[in-house]
């Protein structure tokens, strides 16, 4: 995790969220917490094989391979709490499912123009997943009934938050300030549309 000292006044005074999740989300998720626990392993394991893409794609700019090898560990590490959780709960996992939710950001990256905007894209829909996960987790550490769970994801929000940081700051390396400031407000609009027009569900963390 990057200590937050270390990101810009610009990162930091960037505004979050503009559409707060449903509170009535936690009560359905609450019904289905299996679903929930396996769709959260399938989150866990998607985000450590996207962080082993994205150090592949960009394996000339060391400092996103040097911050973001441990997200990889991080994130199997997590995968691997959220099977044992469901085991311990005599629970299978279930099946992957469609993600709709990310593929609806993956079609509002830019596919053309400068290798650069394209990078910076592909680094805010991770920040964007991160930090709705991360919303999602403190939903749920506040709402579940079971409150062994609501500790269980508030270790995971603050992890989220560590990781949505650490993208935008990557982005920030990389690209000029005002310009992932400018592109992120884009997609913080975006993100909200796409919250807006989707079912709200309780078998999905997204």
């Amino acid at each position: 995790m990057i200590p937050n000292s270390s990101l810009s006044n610009d990162v930091k005074n960037i505004l979050g969220l503009q559409l707060p999740t449903d509170p009535r989300w936690v009560d359905l998720a609450g019904i289905s917490l299996g679903a929930i626990l396996t769709d959260h392993a399938y989150c866990e394991q998607k985000a450590a094989t996207t962080c082993i893409s994205l150090i592949q794609r960009y394996s000339d700019r060391e400092k996103l391979v040097k911050e973001l090898a441990p997200v990889v560990t991080e994130e199997w590490g997590h995968f691997r709490m959220v099977l044992a959780e469901l085991q311990k709960r005599n629970l299978p996992l279930g099946k992957q499912r469609k993600d709709v939710y990310v593929n609806k950001l993956i079609e509002f990256q830019r596919k053309g123009g400068h290798p650069e905007d394209r990078m910076l894209d592909q680094l805010l829909t991770m920040a964007l997943i991160e930090a709705r996960s991360c919303e999602r987790f403190k939903r749920l550490s506040e709402g579940l009934d079971d409150t062994y769970l609501r500790h269980f994801y508030r270790r995971f929000m603050e992890s989220e938050a560590g990781h949505y940081t650490l993208f935008l700051e990557l982005a920030e390396t990389y690209l000029p300030k005002e310009k992932v400031r400018t592109r992120l407000m884009e997609w913080l609009e975006y993100e909200a549309a796409i919250m807006q027009s989707m079912e709200m569900r309780g078998d999905r963390i997204h």
